[in-house]
């Protein structure tokens, strides 16, 4: 990749929970050069804002990362819902899938897919409930995240919806904006990077924080003080900002930063564990290898 391929490098913070606005939600900008900023301080976003916002007030050429799963495992038993006739053959139609069943959830929640009497099979749901098909432990894992675990972190599988660390509501979620996002904004890997215009990767906010020199375990920020040590070491100006500042605004500054020291490593755009199957059903974490 060209070392001024993109002009502006953007990290989103997503968030699965129920309800309309989300302080989970933190959106980070930087240029080539100086600080990253939050953009819109002080604002509460919603799912839809988000959207919004990518489709109507991206800066040109813009990288962004989405903290979220864009798939659901598929490569490990060669499809994301076996035994369900309806189950998708790639990620696009997965999110159609996503969207279809929870078109009537408000908030781009995804509450109806994951009750539909088949999906829900897959998953671990709260209240103990658990599909009869979900793998036991941490549940299934995309091939990006068996890398992931290879590389010493702690992913969870997306169709786990329970606990702190889970990852599958913001990845359901997230889908139904990807699928409003297609064709609009091209999304990594599922299309091939243009030569100009902006990308949307998906990102895990603890890549960056390692390459920070954040302690695994230890790698969420929450004073303005950890954040600004953790910029100073990728080689980032300082945030400028003030304390109180949530681990999610931190987690968005630090790796918009990131994401501009790292966006021209051809190798990050090319992992060796990503075929062309593995890209079209389930994607990739950039960052990963």
């Amino acid at each position: 990749m060209a070392p001024d391929r993109f002009r502006h490098f953007s990290a989103i913070d997503w968030s699965g929970a129920v309800g309309e606005r989300q302080p989970g939600i933190a959106v980070a900008i930087c240029g080539r050069e100086g600080a990253p900023a939050l953009v819109r301080p002080g604002h509460v976003w919603s799912r839809a804002d988000v959207g919004g916002w990518l489709c109507d007030a991206l800066p040109p050429d813009t990288l962004v990362g989405l903290d979220l799963g864009a798939a659901l495992p598929f490569v490990d038993r060669g499809a994301y819902f076996p035994g369900w006739t309806e189950s998708p053959a790639d990620a696009r139609a997965l999110w159609r899938l996503v969207e279809r069943w929870s078109a009537a959830d408000p908030h781009l929640a995804a509450t109806g897919f994951v009750a539909h009497e088949q999906a829900a099979r897959h998953f671990r749901r709260h209240g103990g409930r658990v599909g009869d098909l979900f793998e036991p432990g941490r549940g299934r894992l995309r091939v990006t995240e068996r890398a992931q675990a290879a590389a010493g972190l702690n992913p969870y599988s997306n169709l786990n919806l329970v606990g702190a660390a889970q990852v599958g509501k913001s990845s359901l979620t997230g889908m139904r904006v990807l699928h409003r996002l297609s064709g609009t904004i091209a999304i990594w890997p599922f299309d091939r990077v243009p030569a100009t215009g902006s990308v949307i990767v998906e990102i895990y906010t603890t890549i960056a924080a390692l390459a920070a020199g954040r302690r695994k375990g230890r790698a969420k920020m929450r004073t303005v003080a950890e954040l600004d040590a953790a910029l100073a070491a990728i080689g980032s100006p300082p945030a400028g900002i003030a304390d109180p500042v949530t681990d999610h605004q931190c987690d968005a500054l630090l790796t918009a930063a990131w994401l501009r020291t790292v966006a021209h490593d051809a190798a990050l755009w090319r992992p060796a564990g990503m075929t062309p199957h593995v890209a079209a059903t389930e994607g990739w974490t950039f960052g990963i290898g």
